[in-house]
Order: structure tokens, then C-alpha cells, then sequence
């Protein structure tokens, strides 16, 4: 999978690539090269004591010695330059792919386990990517470079080759097959202490409001223990590599220096080829540690590489059309036709056999006990899931049909959860509408009951809001959300419980205002409060997922059992009649 993904991204930096290839080459010839220059020294310069060898010598030995350093730092630059690009294609790819999914999958994934594949996930390829480049690319040249270099020198001592650089491989793929399991559990680790931590951010309120602060932080403890536990275990394995690369290492520079030893005694071999097989050895035994270093590293990244490669292969259960409609004649006609909707797995539709007309100009209300689907009908309009059976149909056209930009465009929704986004005042509220003047921005802020606390607010539309919202009220976040659909003016607006938070007196101040700006337009209200939908031109009471009622309010208090009861259960007679 590791392949895959770098084969698919690195595919623009070919050039680059050849950089780091040639300037790796070159730089491990130059490197290769300097034992043997040493070796001459000591033979031939310092041996017949020729002063003027040794310096000549000497500055070439500098001179490969630079040439070495600069295509060193060259191949630094363009190995670096790879991999930041790399990582900068990869979020963006990663973010573009999840901005298609619909909330089934981003419910599939978990918004901690996308946070974490999108940032930890990413990093660790970027790094194997520089490390190959820096690293990685060099060590086989080296590797055979220093084989033959050593061969030139003595061929007696090439046995020594064929025991030291074996054993060093056998040792460290004893430690790396131990390694690639845990690195799996670290990451999956790494995305339960987000999923804690972020569940813990969001509900702190909750949380201090129960007094839940020893559960809670013996929860983040227990995630964060195991996920401490993981790194430990592959640290220490880690910790191990080392010492045993050393200990091969060192125990081979003793048996060069004691074999090598005797060869020099017998007049087998020369001081300065000693010098330099024992240098051609330690150059091989390092390129092998270096790969073994990457080695360890591989595995890490080849997990997060199939985690990034699972979402960028996951197909968005909404597709958009082949052949999409751009313009169905906007009038804002909304129909339902025997509309259903199944959770993948369940046993039971969510909706079922669902059918009604909003036309524009007209507020159609939606009511029902919890769990009776009102969300997830709402849902099924701007297409965030796909109804399972049946079809929702905009001005005639299919929504399935519609480019999804345009039908997007003509919405205006406020989720049940309204979010806003950190900024101010104006650059949320032009979320909706990005050319939006601030004259627009007061009106709708006027029609949305918000006016006047904006208005209080130090710098008024330019009032900073933090992430969510968190520095306003509900009541002000869901009356800023209402101002936000309104700058939009669209032919749709989805009202999904978007007057919970106010008060009677606002709630029935903002409707009224909302009635001349709405003319145009079909509007769709989810409530909960009986007070909100009396005045709508329809009601549609749902239960379990099924219309159990359809009319005005004075109708389905005669005709609907169902709706009479969430009625009584809200209002007095009076308020009723």
C-alpha cells in the first residue's frame, strides 16, 4: 500500500527524484573513494616518508571531500522538497475526499480517526519519504561500493564480509518482524485518545455540571496508559537495535584489526590496505544500519499509508450525477415520493412510504416524537444521505439529478446543531453569501431577532467568534444561524428545530419578521414546540418513521389523535383554540 500511495503522489517530482538519485550517487563514489586515497597516503607517502605525495594526496582527498558535502546538502534539499510536497498533496487529497462523503461515511470513519489520518498519519509518510531520499537511496550504493572497494583492497579478509554482514541483517529482522504489529496498535491508540480528548473538550460544560471530572479523567488516563504502554513496548525494541548494531560493529572492527594483523605480519597485506579494508567495512555494516534504521521506520508508515489509502478509496455513498441538471427552473417546488430510508444494517427504515408537497410561498412544518425521523427527512433534501427507495424532488427534478454546487446554492439551511465558525460577526454570516454587503448583513441580522446584541457586541459585525460559537449564547448562535441562511436567499430554507433555544415572545417576533423575506420561498420546519408550526399553511405529523397526519393545525386537532396528544401535552385548550 506504501508503494501505491508514493508511486501515485511522487509522480510529479520525478525530476526532483533524479536529483536525489544522482547527487546520492555521486556523493557515495566521493565517500567510497576517500579510504582508498587514505590507504596511498599511509603506503606511499607516509610509508616512504614523501612529503610532497602526502600533501598532493591530500588536497584531492579535500577536494572529494567537498564534492562529497555538496551533493550531500543537494540531495538534502530535493529529497526535502519531495517529501514536504508529498505531504502537502496527500492533505489535500485527504481533505477534498472527505469533503465528498456524506455523513454515513464520516460517521464510519470517526471525526478523530479523519483528524488523525489527515495530521499523525501524513507525517510519518512525509518521513519515510525524507528518509529514503536522504538516507535509504544511499545505502545500497554504498553497500556494493564498499563490497568491490573492499574485495580491491584484500580478498583474504572477504570472509569477513559474508559472517559480519549477515548476522547484522538476521538481528535486526528479528527486531523489525516484532515491531510491525505494535506499530498497527499505536496508531489506533493515537485515534482513541483523540476520540476521548475531543469528547471531553466538546462536553466539558457536561462534564463540570455532573461533576464528572474523576470519571472522566480516569478515562483519558486508561487511553492514554495503553497508547503510553504501545510506544514503550516499540521503544524498547527500538532501544535494542542499536546496542546490537554496535556490538556487531565494534566485534567486527576487532576481527579486521586481528586477521588483518597477521596478514600485515606475513607481507600478505600493506598497513594502508588494512586501514582502508577497515574503514570499506565499517562503510558497509553502516549502510546496512542506516536501512535497518529505515526498516524499523517502514512499517509505521506502511500502516498509516493503508489508513490514508482507506479513505482515499472509499467510494461517498452520494455520487454526484453523470449528467447533472444545472438549472431545473427554480421555483422552489419541494415533493416527496414514497420516500424511504434504511441505515445500512438495520432491521427496520428509518422512513417509510413518505409522501408530500411544499410549494413555494408556503411554510410546511414537520412534528413528531423523538425518533420519529424529522432530522433525517430534512437530511435527505440538500442530499447529505440518499434515500433508499423512493426519490425527493426539486422544481420536478430529481435531487439525485442535480449538480450538487447548484442544488446547494438554492438551500438554506440551519442544522439542529447550528456551528459557527472562528472569525467574526461578518465572516460567518457571509458564509452564505460571500459578495453580501453589510447593509444585507444587518438586515438579515434585523429578521433573525440578532440585531441588537450584535450591535452590543465591541465592533459589531466585525465581534470576533471563537470555534463553535462558544463565546455567544444558543440562543444567539441559532438567531446568528438564521441570519447566515438568510444572507444566502435561497428558493429553499430547512428549519431543522432552529427556534429550540429561543424564548416565546423571540420565537414569535422572529417568525413574523421571517413571513415577508420567506414569500418566495418554501419553507420546511422541524420543531419540537407545538408554539412554533401553529401558524404553517401545513402540518405533517410523523410517527415511527410514517406521515400519520397531514393539514393545519385546527385540522389535525380534529383529525389526528397523534398530533392531538403532543398538543395537550404542551398547551392548555385554550392556547389550542
Amino acid at each position: 500500500m506504501l508503494n501505491r500511495l508514493l508511486r501515485t503522489y511522487l509522480r510529479p517530482y520525478k525530476r526532483e527524484l533524479a536529483a536525489v538519485l544522482v547527487l546520492q550517487l555521486i556523493g557515495t563514489i566521493a565517500s567510497l573513494y576517500l579510504p582508498s586515497l587514505n590507504a596511498d597516503i599511509i603506503d606511499h607517502g607516509i610509508a616512504t616518508g614523501d612529503t610532497g605525495y602526502i600533501l598532493r594526496s591530500g588536497g584531492w582527498m579535500l577536494t572529494v571531500t567537498v564534492v562529497q558535502i555538496l551533493c550531500s546538502i543537494g540531495a538534502v534539499y530535493f529529497g526535502a522538497r519531495c517529501a514536504m510536497s508529498l505531504g502537502r498533496d496527500l492533505r489535500a487529497a485527504v481533505f477534498h475526499q472527505v469533503g465528498k462523503f456524506s455523513a454515513r461515511e464520516v460517521n464510519t470513519f470517526g471525526a478523530p480517526s479523519l483528524i488523525t489520518r489527515s495530521t499523525n498519519d501524513v507525517q510519518q509518510v512525509q518521513l519515510i519519504v525524507v528518509l529514503i531520499c536522504t538516507m535509504l537511496v544511499a545505502a545500497p550504493i554504498m553497500c556494493v561500493g564498499g563490497i568491490v572497494m573492499a574485495l580491491r583492497e584484500d580478498v583474504g579478509l572477504s570472509w569477513l564480509l559474508l559472517v559480519c554482514v549477515p548476522v547484522l541483517a538476521i538481528a535486526i529482522g528479528l527486531i523489525v518482524v516484532r515491531t510491525v504489529p505494535l506499530f498497527r496498535v499505536m496508531q489506533e491508540r493515537i485515534d482513541q485518545v483523540n476520540r476521548v480528548l475531543r469528547e471531553q473538550l466538546t462536553g466539558v460544560r457536561v462534564v463540570r455540571a455532573f461533576v464528572r471530572e474523576p470519571s472522566e479523567t480516569k478515562r483519558f488516563a486508561v487511553a492514554n496508559a495503553d497508547l503510553t504502554d504501545t510506544v514503550l513496548r516499540v521503544g524498547r525494541l527500538q532501544a535494542l537495535l542499536f546496542p546490537v548494531l554496535m556490538l556487531i560493529l565494534n566485534v567486527s572492527s576487532v576481527a579486521v584489526l586481528w586477521f588483518g594483523a597477521a596478514r600485515v605480519d606475513a607481507a600478505q597485506m600493506q598497513i594502508g590496505a588494512l586501514t582502508a579494508f577497515l574503514n570499506y567495512l565499517l562503510q558497509i555494516l553502516m549502510s546496512v544500519m542506516m536501512a535497518s534504521f529505515i526498516a524499523t521506520m517502514i512499517p509505521r508508515a506502511a500502516v498509516c499509508a493503508e489508513r490514508i489509502k482507506e479513505v482515499l478509496d472509499t467510494e461517498p455513498s452520494v455520487r454526484p450525477p453523470l449528467t447533472p441538471v444545472r438549472d431545473p427552473g427554480w421555483r422552489g417546488e419541494l415533493e416527496f415520493r414514497a420516500v424511504e430510508f434504511r441505515y445500512p444494517g438495520a432491521a427496520e427504515p428509518v422512513l417509510h412510504n413518505v409522501s408530500f408537497h411544499a410549494r413555494a410561498g408556503q411554510t410546511t412544518a414537520i412534528i413528531g416524537s423523538t425518533g420519529a425521523g424529522k432530522t433525517t427527512l430534512l437530511t435527505l433534501i440538500p442530499r447529505l444521505v440518499d434515500v433508499t427507495e423512493g426519490s425527493v424532488l426539486v422544481d420536478g427534478t430529481d435531487v439525485r439529478e442535480l449538480e450538487p454546487d447548484t442544488l446547494w446554492n438554492r438551500i438554506g439551511l440551519v442544522p439542529q446543531r447550528p456551528y459557527l465558525f472562528t472569525g467574526t460577526v461578518a465572516s460567518n454570516l457571509r458564509y452564505g453569501n460571500p459578495e453580501a454587503t453589510d447593509e444585507e448583513l444587518w438586515q438579515a441580522l434585523e429578521v433573525a431577532q440578532a440585531k441588537d446584541f450584535v450591535a452590543d457586541m465591541p465592533g459589531g459585525l466585525a465581534a470576533p467568534i471563537t470555534q463553535g460559537g462558544t463565546n455567544v449564547s444558543g440562543g444567539q448562535r441559532q438567531r446568528l444561524s438564521i441570519a447566515r441562511a438568510l444572507v444566502r436567499k435561497p428558493e429553499i430554507y430547512l428549519f431543522d428545530d432552529s427556534f429550540s433555544a429561543l424564548d416565546l415572545t423571540t420565537d414569535a417576533r422572529l417568525r413574523a419578521a421571517l413571513r415577508p423575506h420567506t414569500r418566495q420561498a418554501a419553507v420546511l420546519v422541524v420543531a419540537q414546540r407545538v408554539s412554533t408550526i401553529l401558524d404553517a399553511d401545513q402540518i405533517i405529523v410523523l410517527d415511527n418513521g410514517s406521515i400519520v397526519g397531514r393539514g393545519t393545525h385546527t385540522e389535525l386537532l380534529a383529525d389526528c389523535p397523534t398530533y392531538r396528544e403532543i398538543v395537550q401535552s404542551q398547551l392548555t385548550p385554550e392556547q389550542a383554540a
